[in-house]
């Protein structure tokens, strides 16, 4: 019985071993590595800062940088209450007015004060957002009609080409010299810096989809294609059971492709077009010139860093709720 109980005790407690060397290792890797990477960053920031100085002063180290994310979220807060304060003001007045006029209409106006930090991260990411599922409305669509036709591919190819270097400085004047052109109305929806931004975003990443949704359409494996010619399947059915599911890992590979080259963009069409965004924020810092602006821009270039790694890793989970194949999507 003694030896039998160890017989099966010894394997039972190697198992726990490997799972604890397994899970060492996962910490070491996932958790340990990237913070020491981290760290070591920081701390090569912190001194290389301390031995540069500009006409504001030291260039900003990670302490002065942090101590910004405070300023500038005291910042938000207290523009909220003045924005709290004046719209109640507003329903004192017009309750006021009701009681000596009941035929009064109230007005409510909106509040004007200055956009701080928060809200502008909030428009970027509407900006950039709205541009980048324009750019997917026509982008994934031609991808696939060019994959299914050589001569359709042929014509389209060229364009692409030329157009996909084209910085967005470039793109920038031309679409807001059409936008002001065309978008003439006297109560518009939306302000036309917000058209500029997201029309040259949209202009900017259109490419990458387009090549990628053409290559994985061009791609499908024929055994595919011969199934789909023996169920005489129609066009529209060809493309939705058998097009779409094979070239779902290449389209979302130029769909994060495109969201990564659209936030770039994004930040040098807000500067230019003056559009009130982050791009807006580190332009208007500049040229404020006090001693807190390094400090204020570095803090706007870590949170667009930030926000481009979790724009990519939400891209990267939608890939994974939509693809059959788990394995062919890379991290």
């Amino acid at each position: 019985m003694t030896s039998s109980s160890l017989s099966i005790s010894k394997p039972a407690s190697w198992k726990l071993s490997l799972l604890d060397n397994n899970l060492f290792n996962s910490a070491i890797r996932y958790v340990a590595v990237p913070l020491t990477g981290v760290l070591v960053f920081l701390l090569l920031w912190s001194a290389t800062a301390q031995n540069i100085d500009t006409s504001l002063g030291k260039f900003p180290g990670p302490a002065a940088v942090w101590e910004q994310f405070g300023a500038l979220y005291q910042e938000h807060e207290r523009s909220r209450e003045k924005a709290a304060a004046f719209y109640e003001r507003q329903e004192i007045r017009n309750a006021e007015r009701l009681a000596e006029d009941p035929g009064y209409q109230p007005k409510i106006r909106d509040y004007t004060g200055k956009e701080t930090f928060i809200d502008q991260i909030f428009t970027s990411l509407i900006t950039v957002m709205s541009g980048f599922l324009l750019a997917v409305a026509i982008a994934i669509p031609l991808g696939i009609a060019t994959g299914l036709s050589r001569t359709l591919s042929s014509a389209i190819n060229p364009i692409i080409q030329i157009f996909k270097p084209v910085s967005p400085l470039a793109w920038l004047p031309l679409v807001t010299m059409v936008v002001s052109a065309l978008y003439t109305s006297t109560d518009p929806l939306v302000a036309k810096s917000f058209l500029n931004s997201m029309i040259t975003v949209t202009l900017c990443c259109l490419w990458p989809m387009v090549i990628n949704t053409s290559v994985g359409v061009a791609g499908i494996e024929s055994d595919l294609v011969n199934v789909s010619k023996v169920l005489r399947l129609s066009p529209l059915k060809h493309v939705q059971k058998i097009v779409l599911p094979a070239s779902v890992p290449m389209i979302f590979t130029g769909m994060r492709l495109s969201l990564g080259v659209a936030w770039m963009v994004l930040i040098a069409a807000e500067m230019l077009a003056q559009n009130p965004g982050l791009g807006k924020f580190v332009w208007d810092e500049f040229q404020n010139g006090s001693s807190d602006s390094l400090a204020r821009i570095m803090a706007a270039v870590i949170v667009i860093g930030v926000i481009g790694f979790l724009l990519d890793r939400a891209m990267l989970q939608l890939q994974k709720l939509a693809s059959w194949d788990k394995d062919s999507i890379t991290h």
